[in-house]
């Protein structure tokens, strides 16, 4: 497969134990993996929101969202589109000094990012924004000695007064 694409989809799935491992085994035994999936609680105590990122194409994105239609859990189900807000947070450890520590200030500035911890060889800092803001934000650090890296994965909700509850905005079971 050339350049594969990176699709979002959000499900409204029920608050229950084992639905997040039922969704992640339908996706390994297709062999596609996930590469990002986020689970929060709702509003709504009986759902659950689940936003995956795959990488694929149009076709795998289609099978995908109508396997997942087939499991009883999964109540409603979204391909989110550009338009909707997607977020992501991550905390990442730079290597620092007397130096450097600086230079890695005036990134996290630029960046909007906020020092959460700080010591003599070590800084952490956390980000918030679109995967692709993340990205950049990991390059610039790089030189210095990125130690250890941790991301939530990537949150999105539609814009507007699109909501999860809204039939015109998702495929909802009958």
């Amino acid at each position: 497969m050339e350049n594969p694409t990176k699709y979002t989809i959000s499900a409204l799935v029920a608050n229950k134990s084992g639905v997040l491992t039922r969704v992640a085994a339908l996706f390994a035994r297709r062999g596609y993996n996930i590469e990002s999936l986020s689970v929060c609680a709702t509003e709504n105590d009986e759902f659950s929101r689940m936003t995956i990122v795959l990488k694929g194409d149009e076709y795998i994105l289609a099978q995908m969202m109508k396997q997942m239609d087939k499991l009883i859990d999964v109540k409603k189900i979204k391909y989110v589109e550009d338009e909707a807000v997607l977020r992501e947070l991550m905390l990442v450890k730079v290597r620092t000094n007397a130096e450097t520590r600086t230079q890695i200030f005036e990134i996290s500035q630029i960046f909007r990012a906020n020092v959460v911890d700080a010591s003599p060889e070590a800084t952490i800092l956390e980000l918030t924004g679109k995967p692709s803001k993340l990205d950049g934000f990991v390059t610039m650090l790089l030189p210095y000695g990125v130690m250890e890296l941790a991301r939530t994965g990537v949150t999105a909700i539609s814009r507007g007064n699109a909501c999860i509850g809204d039939e015109t905005d998702y495929k909802e079971k009958v």
